[in-house]
């Protein structure tokens, strides 16, 4: 899959912490929409930070002005792991509003308690998260458990596509190679949707994806003090292949 890239803001951040977010400006972040949506066939959305309510309510008329049929899969990125807060209450508010226009949303724990007003410490917990998650709009909601404690990880899917409810559990990774999971998993759903792939089979794939580029043995040392990044290329290279 290819992606085609609109930006709301800018961070300085590096593995250990994100200084400063600069925000674009309402016009130039719709201009970059238009321009990807005139010239390019777009199967499906992934939505992750967004610079503030400007931006979300921009991005909910697009969406149902020029892709009103695509699956949008929805990051609501509140907080990054360092502990930098992206999201005051007014764009938190706002990002509320486009969970409307969400085929998915993919919140991790902290995420999924602010969007529910629910503490999060066990699987039926957030199974009510997602059910009042779900009551904002979204179709599907996937509660991310990499935060949580245990021997494994587990995600909840529910929703239209998953009216039982589906547990997604796989085990840890003793890794230091975890920045950007979320935002990789995000993406990797919406690229499965795009290839056609029901909602629980796109999650499993993405999860199984993601599992891999967290491998140690594929540890990509850039000499940061904080957590490594994913080998997203894992595959390219050769599956089991020490790196």
């Amino acid at each position: 899959m290819y992606g085609l890239c609109a930006v709301s803001a800018v961070t300085a951040q590096n593995s250990r912490e994100v200084t400063r977010v600069e925000r674009l400006s309402r016009e130039g972040f719709l201009a970059q929409l238009e321009a990807v949506a005139a010239d390019f066939r777009i199967d499906a959305v992934k939505v992750g930070l967004l610079g503030g309510p400007s931006h979300s309510e921009a991005l909910v008329e697009f969406l149902g002005r020029r892709l009103p049929g695509i699956p949008a899969v929805v990051d609501p990125v509140m907080v990054s792991a360092s502990g930098h807060v992206f999201l005051d209450g007014e764009s938190v508010e706002a990002l509320k509003g486009l969970l409307g226009r969400a085929f998915l949303a993919t919140p991790n724990l902290f995420e999924a308690e602010r969007l529910s007003g629910l503490e999060i410490g066990c699987r039926e917990q957030a199974v009510r998260a997602a059910e009042r998650i779900l009551a904002l709009g979204p179709r599907n909601v996937l509660v991310k458990g990499g935060h949580a404690g245990g021997e494994s990880a587990e995600d909840i899917l529910l929703g239209e596509d998953a009216p039982g409810g589906v547990a997604f559990s796989s085990p840890r990774r003793d890794t230091r190679n975890t920045h950007g999971t979320g935002c990789t998993l995000s993406s990797a759903v919406a690229a499965h949707l795009a290839l056609g792939a029901p909602l629980p089979e796109a999650v499993d794939r993405a999860k199984a994806y993601v599992w891999e580029a967290m491998d140690p043995s594929r540890n990509l040392d850039l000499g940061g003090s904080g957590p490594g990044p994913l080998h997203h290329f894992w595959s390219y290279y050769g599956y089991g292949r020490k790196l």
